[in-house]
């Protein structure tokens, strides 16, 4: 499996940015879709963004899109997640994540492998 660390998240104001940053090792990272997660309290893990092996194709959810942009660099094994104008509502414990069943939807986080250690963000009002 690949391993996955997230690393970038803290404590910002509504309308702050954060850029948040997954670090992959192991086998396989340029060969596969990836995807960022967030899991808030009392929610269900929800789809934020994912992104093609190459970054050439990107896919949002709606509460994100327009604020948010997913990028990845396969020659550091590297995959980023920019967030803009945060609201309160985005406060959540991120995850970044590494697809393996291609026949599950990519908003689906049983279609993932491999998950980082989350990291958490919390935007304050």
């Amino acid at each position: 499996q690949v391993q996955l660390v997230e690393s970038g998240g803290g404590l910002v104001q509504a309308g702050g940015s954060l850029r948040l940053s997954c670090a992959a090792s192991g086998r396989t990272f340029s060969g596969r879709f990836m995807a960022w997660f967030r899991q808030a309290p009392g929610k269900e893990r929800e789809f934020v963004a994912g992104i093609g092996r190459n970054g050439d194709t990107t896919t949002y959810a709606d509460p994100v899109k327009g604020r948010f942009t997913i990028s990845r660099d396969n020659a550091k094994n590297s995959m980023y997640l920019q967030m803009n104008s945060l609201k309160p509502e985005d406060t959540a414990v991120y995850y970044c994540a590494a697809r393996l069943v291609y026949s599950i939807p990519y908003s689906n986080s049983r279609g993932y492998d491999s998950w980082g250690q989350g990291t958490q963000v919390t935007v304050s009002s």
